[in-house]
């Protein structure tokens, strides 16, 4: 077995880690609930063991470079990374109802993925022999990972807050108070926002070592940008203007829809970064 039918089988796992976590909330049950949280670990460590095959495979074929050089790659180590860090939140809270709206976004990145063609390992462009390689990539997916379960937490909270005065209320029991929720999406705003910013701050390097320039603006690095000002902006409404709840939310539903544009839209256009949709 190599590595990207090892992949491909963990895409259906996630599928149907997404369908129990979904059915866990629309049908209040117990028993989908805890086989989800098994079946997604199961599918994360088949993941991370897919990411570790395909390294291998690349140093048998003389690249030997760390799988994160193109978008299959990426989309790959995203849904990775949304699952641990989902793990530990649904772990920390004790409650599985977070799944049916952050598992199926580590889904799509893997379908995504196992839909395309660029799957075949190839050598690094010259721009990405570096050691900047690894920390640039690492701290900007942890923190696209953090924003995505801001994301879905934040559409959480929506529903439950419009169900509070209806009599949906009841449907929506398993679902944590809005208090909760607002908390968690601060909390996983913070943590993407520092690691986004390390992020920015490592590619800045990595741009002048390779390039001889800290900033181009070139399209990603513009659009990181926005998204940084974005989440900048969410912070500062909270914590200087004491914003809370739908705004919040908005605001965090609007952010993770720049991160989706810097990550897949600047793809298309002319750049440096161009290299990214390969």
């Amino acid at each position: 077995m190599n590595s990207s039918l090892l992949l491909s089988i963990v895409t259906f796992i996630y599928c149907l880690a997404s369908f129990l976590y979904i059915a866990t909330w629309v049908f209040k049950k117990t028993a989908p609930a805890v086989a989800a949280t098994w079946v997604a670990i199961i599918a994360l460590v088949g993941n991370v063991a897919g990411i570790g095959m395909r390294w291998y495979e690349s140093y048998q074929i003389g690249y030997g470079h760390v799988p994160l050089s193109n978008l299959y790659e990426s989309l790959v180590f995203f849904a990775a990374t949304i699952v641990i860090i989902y793990l530990v939140v649904e772990y920390s809270y004790k409650n599985r109802t977070f799944g049916a709206f952050v598992m199926p976004i580590a889904f799509l990145c893997m379908a995504y993925a196992s839909f395309g063609t660029m799957n075949k390992i190839q050598p690094l462009i010259p721009a990405l022999k570096s050691n900047w390689l690894i920390a640039h990539v690492i701290t900007c997916f942890f923190g696209y990972a953090a924003f995505a379960i801001s994301f879905g937490v934040s559409l959480i909270f929506l529903l439950k807050d419009r169900s509070q005065d209806s009599d949906e209320g009841a449907a929506r029991s398993l679902l944590p108070s809005v208090t909760v929720l607002e908390e968690l999406t601060h909390q996983m705003v913070t943590f993407g926002f520092l690691f986004l910013t390390i992020g920015i701050i490592t590619g800045a390097v990595w741009a002048n070592s390779a390039w001889g320039s800290y900033w181009t603006w070139d399209p990603k690095e513009t659009w990181s940008l926005i998204t940084w000002f974005v989440y900048a902006t969410l912070l500062h409404a909270r914590f200087a203007r004491g914003w809370g709840g739908r705004r919040i939310a908005y605001l965090s539903i609007i952010g993770f829809m720049a991160v989706l544009f810097t990550y897949f839209g600047v793809n298309y256009l002319p750049g440096l970064h161009s290299y990214g949709s390969a």
